[in-house]
């Protein structure tokens, strides 16, 4: 964990939703493409829900309403687009989007829609205007950042009031930034030039202009198909947070988040002043491994062979330029680049190939405490491969882990699971078959059926030491099923907050095409559905409640809503019959080593300064006035930096413990120093987490029963 000052976190989140509010919700500046598919799309997805949720609702005007509220939320989340008269207008449709939706009418979508693109085009003319005029910092006036609170403006001029407000909060935060940082350069070096006041505005003005103007521009990109994405997730997210639909290119990243990889060049793009510039070259694949490309290269064009002409990508759609250079593995692309160092412009020829996502995937270290060897495993998703199911999957590659870990000696393992939001079903059931002899891991129930259980049916285990497992609010899904089959049969210990994300369902990918007998519309996109809820072997559910640790840390989620219960239309929590299932009985101070735990974290002053950290930015999130005069602002900020200084011991905080990775890394190592240098930075990062030095003290305390061990390897035997 690093200690970020607040007052910069909060306004760089206050930036991201000025620049995201409209791109995150999908849409478009175009016209009307194909009403038809909208309408079959209407049709599909009302089939498939109604058959195939697990707790379908009825689509009433109740629903009807609620589908308004979210959609319009969606669409103008921050109050900078629509007027009032725009929302009266809409809401002669609040209570009929139901019938509209059986109906197949797109009245309400072709009106929100093209209201849509009209403000949006004036509120990229009004923050023009805004931003064509040097801003005032010495004039007493607010702005109050708790935007649902906000009502819909009455008119222009309204409107081009709050993207002033709005746009000097971001310029002025700049221009702190600015001024603070000459003083500081001005004390170091003699005689550095400072620039004016008037300067500075007028730099920090030029670059929010800059940022706008991407913005506006990339907004301008997307399609109508982009705004009905939106209108349809309206709809399907009153069923439950988790059912979505997503259009094909959504679900192509969907997939490729899921396996980690995906078949290209290696590279990652990004679209600014209508140019496709690489950011980042990714390590190990393809173009990495070329070595010719670097990140800050401007690509001009690109062709798919030697002999056929390049499509000239300037002012291309960022996903039409990535279309065009990702590929088939072992095919060529040529791209036309402006090199970053010299303003060249030279062709690079790269042999697509499978790019591998090296920060999706678990990764290990050894620990070494008191004369005793720990392993750490950092498990990001439970990741699988959704084109090939003997494809490489999360499950495998931890059992890999483990038998690396147990030739350097291994007496105890961490699993961190924490912030890892789940994945596969299937991943997780052969996981906990690592760690216990067999039996039931999890309950999945389809509504109205019995409930299935999965086992795991190999009688070997792989690992008998030690274990403990990290979770916190944001372990979600496949997680929490790891972590309650663990907790339930006393297997490990569970270290985190008062309980994981809640999220107890099951989704199932319908792609829309298949439900087709012919199709003169393409690729319809998916439907991902929620169709079953799953159980603890105890009987209870994860739904809404989590998992709730054995041993219970603060951090900085402590304070924050960000669980299942805090989503808009979650499923209810519930109970079903437990299974048979046998408690591991290999430990032999299992509790007695949870009340250590509990009672060290008790006299942690780092956790007790930790609490007090979460406590103060619970507080500083809901201080949503800002004063827009730079005396007011730097009073804030400094008060902010003296506040911070009590905290600064978390940064400071040193377990001790030294972190290394495992021989088949090292040999990377040597051609690879990007991860290198990556591994080197989570093992220092490891040594300042408490939370990991916890979990290796109760693996120290967590002895396990010699006879217990002595019949594990009986049967191995």
């Amino acid at each position: 964990m690093q200690i970020l000052d607040y007052m910069a976190r909060n306004l760089k989140l206050i930036a991201l939703a000025l620049l995201f509010s409209v791109a995150s919700c999908s849409f478009t500046t175009k016209e009307i493409e194909d009403p038809e598919k909208d309408k079959l799309l209407l049709d599909l997805i009302s089939y498939v829900i109604e058959r195939g949720h697990f707790d379908a609702k009825d689509m009433d005007d109740s629903f009807s309403e609620s589908v308004f509220e979210d959609y319009i939320d969606a669409l103008d989340p921050f109050r900078r687009f629509f007027h009032k008269k725009d929302i009266e207008e809409f809401a002669v449709y609040k209570d009929k989007i139901d019938d509209m939706v059986k109906q197949k009418d797109l009245t309400f979508f072709d009106l929100t829609y093209t209201r849509f693109v009209q403000r949006f085009a004036e509120a990229e003319e009004a923050q023009k205007a805004v931003l064509s005029k040097p801003f005032d910092f010495t004039k007493n006036e607010t702005i109050d950042t708790d935007y649902e609170k906000l009502e819909f403006a009455k008119n222009k001029k309204e409107i081009k009031e709050r993207w002033r407000l709005q746009l000097k909060l971001n310029a002025l935060s700049s221009f702190y930034d600015m001024k603070d940082t000459q003083t500081k350069t001005a004390e170091a070096e003699e005689g550095k030039e400072i620039l004016s006041d008037k300067a500075v505005e007028v730099k920090v003005r030029e670059d929010l202009t800059t940022t706008m103007k991407d913005f506006f521009d990339l907004t301008n990109e997307l399609e109508r198909k982009d705004y009905f994405a939106t209108f349809l997730n309206a709809i399907v997210e009153e069923y439950d947070p988790h059912t979505n639909y997503f259009a094909p290119v959504d679900k192509d990243r969907f997939d490729q988040r899921m396996s980690g990889q995906f078949e290209g060049i290696g590279a990652r793009l990004q679209k600014r002043s209508g140019e496709i510039h690489v950011t980042d070259i990714i390590s190990g694949g393809p173009a990495w491994r070329q070595e010719e490309l670097q990140a800050g290269d401007i690509i001009l064009k690109v062709a798919q062979e030697e002999d056929e002409q390049a499509t000239n990508v300037q002012g291309m759609r960022l996903d039409d330029a990535i279309k065009l250079i990702k590929g088939p593995k072992d095919t060529k692309v040529i791209l036309n680049v402006k090199r970053k160092i010299d303003g060249s412009i030279k062709d690079i020829v790269i042999t697509r190939d499978v790019v591998l996502l090296e920060e999706t995937y678990a990764k290990s270290a050894s620990v070494r405490k008191d004369d005793h060897n720990y392993g750490v495993i950092n498990l990001p998703s439970f990741y699988f491969d959704t084109e090939n199911q003997n494809g490489r999957n999360a499950a495998t590659d931890i059992k890999e882990e483990i038998i690396r870990l147990k030739k350097q000696g291994m007496e105890g393992l961490v699993i961190d699971l924490r912030n890892n939001g789940g994945g596969s079903l299937k991943a997780v059931v052969d996981m906990a078959g690592l760690f216990i002899k067999e039996g039931p891991v999890v309950q999945v129930k389809t509504s109205g059926e019995e409930p299935d259980t999965l086992y795991d049916e190999d009688k070997g285990i792989l690992w008998d030491g030690p274990l403990v497992i990290l979770v916190n609010e944001n372990s979600a899904s496949a997680s929490e099923i790891l972590a309650a089959a663990m907790q339930d049969y006393k297997r490990a210990i569970i270290i985190g907050g008062k309980q994981t994300f809640g999220k107890g369902t099951v989704q199932r990918f319908f792609p829309l095409n298949r439900w087709l007998r012919s199709n003169d519309h393409g690729d319809m996109g998916s439907l991902k559905v929620t169709i079953q809820k799953f159980y603890r072997v105890n009987g209870g559910s994860t739904q809404l409640e989590g998992v709730k640790s054995d041993v219970i840390v603060p951090d900085l989620y402590s304070y924050i809503d960000i669980g299942e219960r805090d989503q808009e239309n979650p499923l209810p929590w519930d109970r079903i019959r437990a299974a048979t299932y046998d408690a591991w009985d290999g430990y032999i101070d299992y509790e007695k080593t949870i009340e250590s735990s509990v009672a060290r974290i008790s006299k942690s002053e780092q956790l007790k300064l930790i609490n007090e950290y979460a406590q103060w930015l619970k507080q500083r999130r809901e201080e949503t006035k800002w004063d827009l005069s730079f005396e007011g602002y730097k009073a804030r900020v400094l008060k902010s930096e003296e506040d911070t200084k009590h905290f600064d011991a978390i940064d400071d905080y040193d377990s001790n413990l030294t972190y290394a990775s495992l021989p088949y890394e090292l040999k990377l190592f040597k051609n690879d120093t990007i991860l290198k240098e990556k591994r080197e930075r989570w093992h220092k990062s490891l040594a300042k987490d408490i939370y990991v030095e916890e979990a290796i003290n109760v693996l120290e305390d967590l002895k396990i029963n010699n006879i217990r061990k002595s019949k594990i390897a009986a049967i191995k035997d």
